[in-house]
């Protein structure tokens, strides 16, 4: 993986969440697209987005963009907030076991891949179990073939470590965040 990635969210067009706008605006797919090939060009092979961005527009972008290059790339995306895509709003949020399953399944369709390499949730929990519930079903779906690993989008130190303790729990596919920032705080080495 190279040392800068694109983050998705700018080429997600107009959403709304309790009636307040909370994206970058109009865009243009085909000119995200070609700003993402040219990413490719420079070096960029990693990507986050997530299935609430643009209500699944950033994610149906990049799966046209990555045509042919699937294996060029290493894909992030997210779960956790619902949304309404005629509308184009964001709804509230959702971690149960099904949710996750069908959001998993409508990401891999809209990016035109067979896996996922970094799934992770884009919400807050309840409760710890609960999230080990989410980890459960998120380790059900490396398993299955459906992602590589998974992680949480989060600041919060406490719910990265309950993460953690997942067999399949990385910081990126395949990377070791000591080897990639040695200053890491004691989460990231967390073995």
């Amino acid at each position: 993986m190279g040392k800068f990635g694109l983050g998705a969210w700018s080429i997600s067009g107009t959403i709304t969440r309790d009636g307040k706008p909370v994206s970058w605006g109009e865009v243009d797919d085909d000119e995200s697209i070609r700003a993402i090939h040219r990413a490719l060009e420079l070096g960029v092979t990693f990507f986050d987005t997530a299935d609430a961005y643009g209500t699944g527009r950033s994610e149906r972008v990049l799966g046209r963009a990555f045509a042919g290059r699937r294996e060029q790339v290493v894909i992030a995306t997210k779960f956790g907030h619902i949304y309404d895509e005629t509308r184009r709003t964001l709804a509230g949020t959702d971690t149960s076991p099904d949710y996750i399953r069908r959001a998993c399944e409508a990401s891999l369709r809209r990016l035109d891949t067979d896996y996922i390499d970094l799934y992770q949730l884009h919400c807050g929990t309840d409760s710890d179990a609960e999230s080990l519930v989410i980890r459960d079903v998120l380790e059900e779906l490396v398993e299955a073939g459906k992602i590589r690993a998974y992680g949480w989008s989060t600041d919060d130190v406490a719910q990265a470590e309950l993460f953690s303790g997942g067999v399949s729990a990385e910081a990126g596919p395949g990377d070791d965040l000591r080897d990639a920032d040695p200053n890491c705080g004691e989460t990231c080495l967390h073995e």
